[in-house]
C-alpha cells in the first residue's frame, strides 16, 4: 500500500510505520473471515495487552463473552439485524462486550489507595453513565488488541441490545455494548476506506 496522503503529518509519532499501518492506517473492518480458528492464548494475549490501556478512576467495566458453542452462537444471530446476522453467524469467533453496571464493587482493588471509593458511584444513574462511558472506550481498545493481534475485528451495534443483555448477561448487571467478530479476514473481507474529516474540521485551539 502506498504511503497515506498525510504521511508528513505522521512524521512526529514514535509508534513504528508498520504498527501504524496494522492499527489505523491499513487496518479495516472485517466483513468476512476464513476458517482459521481463534484461540483461547489469543485471546487472553489481547486481554493482558489492551487491560492496561486507562479508563476513569480505573474503572475496568467491560466484560467479556466469548460465543464458541453453536447454541449460544444460534441464539446471538437470532437478536442480530439484517447483514450482521449472516457475518455473526460464520465468523471463527464472536465476543459480546458489556458494561458493568455494578463495576464499583470491584473499586476497592482496583483504586486501593481510596478510602471508599464505591461511594462515589452510589447513585444508579451516575454508575450506569460512568460504565457505558469506559465500557466504550475499553471496546476500542478491544478492537486495536485485535488488530494487535494480527486478527481482524467486525464490530456491530446493530443487534437488540435488551435482547441480547438478557441472553448472555441474566443477573441483569451487565449492559450489552458491542458484538465483535474476530477472525483472519477471508476473501473480500474490505470495504474501500471511507472518508474521514480534517484536522482543521475537528481540531480547534482557544
Amino acid at each position: 500500500m502506498s504511503a497515506p496522503e498525510n504521511s508528513d503529518a505522521l512524521r512526529p509519532l514514535t509508534l513504528a510505520p508498520e504498527a501504524q499501518n496494522q492499527l489505523f492506517l491499513e487496518a479495516r473492518t472485517a466483513n468476512t473471515f476464513t476458517d482459521e480458528p481463534v484461540t483461547d492464548e489469543q485471546v487472553r494475549a489481547i486481554y493482558e495487552l489492551v487491560k492496561f490501556a486507562p479508563t476513569s478512576m480505573n474503572q475496568q467495566p467491560l466484560r467479556v463473552v466469548l460465543v464458541r458453542s453453536k447454541e449460544a452462537r444460534d441464539r446471538l444471530v437470532s437478536h442480530m439485524t439484517g447483514r450482521n446476522q449472516e457475518k455473526t453467524g460464520k465468523a471463527p469467533l464472536v465476543a459480546v462486550l458489556a458494561a458493568d453496571l455494578d463495576f464499583h464493587e470491584e473499586l476497592p482493588k482496583l483504586v486501593p489507595f481510596m478510602e471508599n471509593p464505591q461511594d462515589i458511584f452510589a447513585e444508579p444513574n451516575v454508575r450506569e453513565a460512568s460504565a457505558q462511558f469506559n465500557a466504550a472506550l475499553q471496546v476500542g481498545y478491544f478492537i486495536l488488541g485485535v488488530r494487535a493481534a494480527g486478527l481482524a475485528a467486525g464490530p456491530m451495534i446493530g443487534f437488540d441490545h435488551e435482547a441480547v443483555s438478557k441472553e448472555f448477561f441474566a443477573d441483569g448487571r451487565h449492559r450489552a455494548v458491542c458484538v465483535v467478530n474476530i477472525g483472519m479476514p477471508g476473501p473480500d473481507a474490505w470495504m474501500g476506506r471511507l472518508p474521514r474529516l480534517e484536522y482543521d474540521e475537528v481540531v480547534t485551539a482557544v
